[in-house]
């Protein structure tokens, strides 16, 4: 490009056309040449250099020249900027000129000029410690970048949260697990510190001073994942919670640089002890256990409160796999267990968490139970825990959804020792009846229930396995409960006297008072006899047909003579007779229509009914709904739980003269069944179709109710005819459930 300067300019006369040299910022004092004003004589005109030159060479396929680097930073970053661009102009250019010809001379030149054969291909130091410093600073960047990219998960793993649910007998022992995992959160306070630091010790000693992650662990992770083609080792505990319950288990590289950054991340997000409570709730122990409380219950019968630094030590042991530590499954598990245990123990020693006094002290190797006693039978347990779960669900306002989920602690009112001579009383008895009757005994149904008198349901028989039957023989309202429904109706008349006539006053009623106790008497209203619809007179019949004559109430009840209580019943007022009876603990679906029939037990409770109803008598008229949980919790923490309280259904005179009656019932029947002085009170229940047998007594404040009857589920709830299955008056199977059931009478 030529410049013709005019002749008309002097020697001395001089115009700089300064055009900064792109890359370098700060040249901000270049003239603004636009328009037409060129200079004279100049083949350069204003056009050529001014903004539409730009359009012109973009016409013409040609690429404009770029802004300069200051122009960009301004258009890109904002006016606000560009005081600290101008700033550090000057410095950046200087930078440049000084480090220029040392990124000339770090040049990799290969083959190295002034070298021959092999030596040609080995990097000089510059190259070598330039490679190094570069690979270090780009592995550094994609650190930092991948740390900021990635973010700790805002849900955790389905199956690392759910937990199952553990029901307790009535002395604090485990019952029955429900639920698809072996998982009972705890919080970190009630977890001992023996504990905690045996499972450091053996795993993570450093892990209240790391970061989260050990680069050495990693390291090692690493180089066996490349060498050897799998992932061992190198996890801090951070890093095998976020496993457990944010990641999958599988084994690869990528999983475990994700592992990596998770932790990292939580490490500064959580504290260390909230960390250390994730982890020791959500650790596989196995025996389908998760979770150091259930590990726990599963290998040593006990809370994890209750463990000492021995048997935290094997169970710490087992986290590196429950299948080679478990000592009840081979011998040389046993061995790897006992080694194990020893290490950790004298780890705690040596960090200082366990004294060398308290050391010495562990000398035996702390053997597991054989099997966990949290397995579930699916017999027995399987109907205490439905009652359990349908109590508390109901009673603690907690949803299926919520429930299902886990982590509750249902301690029931169930007494183990009562439970099993029951089960095994109802067992021999129909053991027996397949035995003499296969025919008639293979739809044959054994129902019973002990209520204590303050409403704690001690134990039930629900049938010979849930797992075949779901069907809760105890909890049914299927059959009627016959004679054995007189006390109600003798509690009603005694509370609310009887009326002869339709507006007179009520006459009080005592055990003394005289009812006709002939067989088929007819039953009389104040206007005269009582018609059923069909037009018949209805008649009372007592059990054989016998007549008794002019008989007191006490001594009828006692002697379970039915008609004068169907007319006690009349004279006391039907609905008197239900109110007293649901007082007492019975259910009003389960009480029958209001005639006649009622006082003589056309009413179906449940077994668990009526023992809760006797136990009214037994508890000076006042009765308490009967209830299976006395507690829950969620993860260690109570859930509320009103429990009922005792409510008066009957007046005190009126439940001791009741239990008078039952007492002379029972000594009547039974007369060398119990010793002198100790005051049983019980009767037994029939019916004039022979649908159902029972027997009701009360000893020591708790009432037991069994029942016996025929049902063919395959074809109905219609009950069948007993056909001899609940044995004659003189050797009745439901008093020999019921003699077995709460013997010794002392």
């Amino acid at each position: 490009m030529q410049l013709k300067v005019p002749a008309s300019f002097k020697a001395d006369e001089t115009m700089q056309l300064r055009v900064p040299p792109e890359g370098i910022p700060g040249s901000e004092d270049e003239p603004e040449i636009s328009g037409q004003s060129a200079i004279p004589g100049s083949s350069i005109s204003g056009s050529s250099i001014s903004g539409s030159s730009s359009s012109e060479e973009r016409r013409k396929g040609r690429k404009a020249p770029r802004p300069p680097v200051r122009s960009r930073l301004t258009a890109a970053f904002g006016s606000r900027l560009a005081p600290l661009v101008a700033f550090l102009a000057p410095y950046t250019a200087r930078l440049t000129a000084f480090l220029a010809p040392y990124a000339r001379r770090m040049r990799p030149q290969y083959p190295r000029p002034g070298r021959a054969g092999w030596r040609r291909w080995i990097p000089s130091w510059r190259q070598s410690l330039g490679g190094a410093l570069a690979t270090l600073g780009m592995s550094s960047l994609f650190l930092v970048v991948a740390y900021a990219a990635t973010d700790v998960p805002d849900d955790l793993n389905t199956y690392a949260t759910q937990q199952d649910n553990v029901y307790f007998w009535a002395d604090g022992t485990p019952m029955a697990r429900t639920g698809w995992v072996q998982r009972q959160a705890m919080p970190l306070k009630d977890i001992p510190e023996d504990v905690r630091w045996a499972v450091l010790a053996a795993e993570n000693e450093s892990f209240y001073s790391d970061p989260g992650i050990s680069l050495k662990g990693i390291s090692r992770a690493l180089f066996r994942t490349l060498g050897q083609g799998d992932t061992q080792g190198g996890s801090t505990i951070t890093q095998q919670y976020v496993k457990n319950v944010y990641l999958n288990q599988s084994q690869t590289v990528r999983r475990k640089f994700t592992e990596a950054m998770i932790a990292l991340k939580l490490d500064n997000q959580m504290s260390k002890d909230d960390i250390l409570e994730g982890y020791l709730n959500t650790s596989w122990f196995g025996r389908g256990t998760y979770g150091i409380q259930r590990a726990a219950q599963a290998y040593y019968g006990k809370d994890v409160s209750e463990l000492n630094a021995s048997e935290a030590a094997f169970l710490a042991a087992l986290l590196k796999g429950a299948g080679l530590y478990d000592p009840t499954l081979s011998g040389a598990n046993r061995a790897r267990a006992v080694e194990r245990w020893t290490w950790t123990l004298d780890r705690m020693v040596v960090i200082g968490k366990l004294s060398r006094a308290e050391r010495a002290k562990y000398t035996k190797f702390p053997e597991p139970l054989k099997s966990n006693p949290l397995y579930d039978t699916g017999e027995q347990s399987d109907y205490l825990v439905e009652l359990a779960s349908q109590y508390a669900k109901k009673t603690a306002k907690i949803g299926d959804k919520d429930f299902d989920l886990g982590g509750y602690q249902i301690y029931t009112t169930f007494e183990k020792d009562r439970e099993t001579q029951l089960t095994d009383a109802v067992t021999k008895a129909r053991d027996k009846a397949l035995k003499d009757d296969p025919k008639n005994a293979g739809t044959a149904h054994f129902g019973a229930a002990s209520v204590a008198a303050d409403g704690r349901i001690l134990a039930v028989y629900g049938g010979p396995d849930h797992r075949k039957q779901g069907y809760n023989e105890s909890n049914a309202s299927t059959v009627p409960a016959g004679s054995a429904f007189m006390p109600f109706v003798y509690a009603a008349g005694l509370e609310h006297g009887v009326h002869k006539t339709r507006d007179g006053e009520a006459t009080p009623v005592t055990g003394e008072s005289v009812y006709d106790g002939d067989d088929d008497v007819p039953v009389t209203t104040p206007e005269g006899p009582y018609w059923d619809r069909s037009g018949k007179k209805v008649a009372a019949g007592n059990d054989g047909d016998k007549s008794y004559g002019q008989i007191s109430l006490h001594r009828a009840l006692a002697l379970s003579v039915n008609t004068p209580f169907m007319q006690l019943g009349m004279d006391t007022g039907l609905d008197k007779v239900r109110a007293t009876a649901e007082a007492a603990g019975l259910l009003s679906s389960s009480l029958g229509a209001q005639v006649p029939a009622l006082t003589q037990g056309s009413s179906t409770p449940s077994a668990i009914r009526m023992a809760s109803g006797y136990s009214t008598f037994a508890a000076a008229g006042k009765h308490t709904e009967p209830y299976s949980v006395r507690q829950i919790t969620h993860n260690g923490t109570k859930v509320p739980l009103n429990l009922p309280r005792p409510v008066r259904a009957v007046g005190a005179d009126t439940a001791e003269e009741v239990t008078s009656a039952l007492t002379d019932s029972f000594e009547t029947a039974h007369p060398d069944a119990a010793p002198d002085g100790v005051q049983v009170a019980g009767k037994a229940g029939t019916t004039q179709d022979d649908k159902s047998a029972w027997y009701v007594g009360t000893h020591k404040a708790v009432s037991t109710a069994v029942v016996v009857y025929r049902i063919d589920l395959a074809k109905s709830l219609e009950p069948l005819p007993l056909k001899g299955i609940d044995g004659t008056a003189d050797d009745s199977v439901p008093y020999g459930i019921w003699s077995e059931a709460v013997s010794p009478l002392d």
